[in-house]
């Protein structure tokens, strides 16, 4: 029996591996939401990067180099692309002033709603691509579109909640309270029930990770039409998010290129889409150009910080 093309081991390797992940870090480590320290993040942020590693070297010994390859450049994307959502999700927690005590339970329940989101996005845009080749175009179009308003600064980390149609809709349905309850989406008074603005920040999270996934998901499919590779990235990236966050949200403010260097990224596999018909990009040389754009985004960021330059984005509150 195969699977889109993978044998049923690698399918119930993959989901142990996730599984396995799901209960260590919801159920175990961070059973009791909490503000993760340094020390902490950085432990499982490089636990989970090894993680990856590991499991493109375990599909390189099952399905050979190609497969493995896809992974890693795909999770490099998903990852770069995650990083820039961290300033999204800095600016609402400032713009709803939420407690730092609090924010860890909006990622945990945020994540929870993307990993059953992207799975749905990808699965229909795999369906897209197979019926319909020429979509193909319409991503690459779209992700370059993207790019060049990101690489201009344009308005990629405005935030505004009040045009957001989730929360408009939210707000008319259920009743509020005006301030926060400890950590909790819903609490009861002697008379009705009432929604917190927890819940507001959390649906304003989801929809920008929706939003976000309208360009990382073209993306990756630029470099794999494969399900499993494009589902099995994103869902190593976004469990590495809630961790990234707590590591560099202090820091953010020194990746003055970081935005550039995404952008770059989408403009690549934007242009690599729009020309698939007449040019094929082997996998090794995307992965490297998406490594060296990486790489000197960030280290012209950490230049430019310790010469006294000056940072774009927030720090984290």
């Amino acid at each position: 029996m195969i699977l889109a093309g993978h044998p049923p081991g690698v399918w119930i390797g993959f989901a142990a591996v996730i599984a396995i992940l799901l209960v260590l870090d919801l159920g175990v480590l961070n059973r009791r939401s909490h503000v993760l320290t340094p020390r902490e993040a950085a432990a499982w942020s490089g636990g989970l990067f090894a993680l990856a590693m590991g499991f493109a070297g375990w599909l390189w010994s099952r399905e050979g180099s190609t497969a493995a390859l896809e992974f890693v450049t795909g999770y490099l994307v998903e990852l770069s692309l995650s990083v820039d959502n961290l300033f999204v999700f800095i600016l609402i927690f400032q713009y709803f002033a939420v407690p730092a005590r609090l924010q860890p339970k909006v990622l945990k329940w945020g994540i929870l709603g993307a990993l059953v989101m992207r799975g749905i996005m990808i699965a229909f845009g795999a369906l897209l691509l197979d019926r319909f080749h020429w979509i193909i175009y319409v991503f690459g179009a779209i992700l370059v579109v993207t790019g060049v308003r990101m690489f201009q600064g344009g308005d990629a980390h405005r935030v505004e909640p009040e045009k957001n149609p989730l929360v408009r809709l939210a707000r008319k349905v259920l009743p509020f309270s005006r301030s926060y309850d400890e950590d909790r989406f819903f609490y009861r008074t002697r008379t009705r029930r009432l929604a917190t603005p927890l819940l507001l920040v959390l649906l304003v999270v989801e929809w920008t990770d929706l939003v976000f996934a309208i360009d990382s998901i073209p993306a990756i499919f630029a470099v794999t039409r494969d399900p499993f590779i494009v589902y099995s990235s994103n869902i190593f990236a976004i469990l590495g998010l809630r961790a990234l966050f707590f590591l560099l949200a202090g820091m953010l403010e020194r990746f003055h290129y970081l935005q550039a260097g995404v952008a770059l990224i989408l403009l690549f596999v934007g242009a690599k889409m729009v020309l698939s018909g007449v040019v094929h990009v082997p996998t090794p040389l995307s992965l490297g150009v998406i490594v060296v754009i990486l790489a000197t985004s960030v280290v012209a960021s950490l230049v430019r910080t310790r010469n006294g330059g000056d940072g774009v984005a927030p720090a984290g509150g």
